[in-house]
C-alpha cells in the first residue's frame, strides 16, 4: 500500500499498490468526450501515461491537466489519459474552458476499477472516494515503466521522470 498525505495529513488508500515491471492491471472508465468506455486495450500497442487526480477542479489538478496537455502536443506517440472521479460531463466542460485537447479525460465513477486496481482510491476521511494524485506509465507491451504516488497530494508529480519515461 502506497503512502500518502493530503496537507501533511496521512490517507488510507484501497486497492493494491503496483510497481515498475508488473504488467499493469486492466480498468475500465467512462470517456467525457464520448461517454464510451476506455481500457487498456484502447490503446493496446502505445505508451501511454495514466494520470490519476482528485478532481480536475481544484487548482492543483487544474495546472497538472494543463502541463500534460501541453507535453501531449510534443509526444503525438503517447496518449495521454487523465483520470479521475468527476463526472464525465464536469470534465467535458473542464476541458473546453481550459482549452485542454490533447489528452483524453476519463470518469471513474462507476466502480472505481481504476482507483482499486492501481491502489490510488482514498478510502475514509473528507477524500473519500477520489484519487489520490498519482502517474503510470505504460509501454505498449501493458508494463509498467514508471511509477509515482506522489507524497502529499497538494503537490505535483515529477513531470521530468514521466516524460523521459514515456519516450
Amino acid at each position: 500500500m502506497a503512502t500518502v498525505t493530503f496537507k501533511g495529513n496521512p490517507v488510507t488508500l484501497e486497492g493494491n499498490e503496483v510497481t515498475v515491471g508488473q504488467a499493469a492491471p486492466d480498468f475500465k472508465v467512462q470517456k467525457s468526450s464520448d461517454m464510451g468506455d476506455y481500457t487498456l486495450a484502447s490503446s493496446a500497442g502505445k505508451t501511454r501515461i495514466l494520470v490519476a487526480v482528485p478532481s480536475l477542479d481544484t487548482p492543483v489538478c487544474d495546472t497538472e491537466a494543463k502541463r500534460f496537455n501541453e507535453e501531449a502536443a510534443k509526444l503525438p506517440e503517447v496518449e495521454i489519459v487523465t483520470i479521475s472521479m468527476d463526472l464525465p460531463f464536469a470534465q467535458k466542460r473542464w476541458c473546453a474552458g481550459a482549452g485542454v485537447d490533447k489528452l483524453i479525460t476519463a470518469s471513474d465513477h462507476r466502480d472505481a476499477s481504476f482507483g482499486k486496481n492501481y491502489g490510488v482510491l482514498i478510502s475514509g476521511g473528507p477524500l473519500d472516494r477520489i484519487h489520490a494524485r498519482s502517474v503510470f506509465v505504460v509501454g505498449p507491451d501493458n508494463t509498467l515503466k514508471y511509477v509515482e504516488y506522489v507524497k502529499d497530494i497538494a503537490e505535483q508529480p515529477n513531470y521530468e521522470a514521466v516524460l523521459e519515461a514515456a519516450k
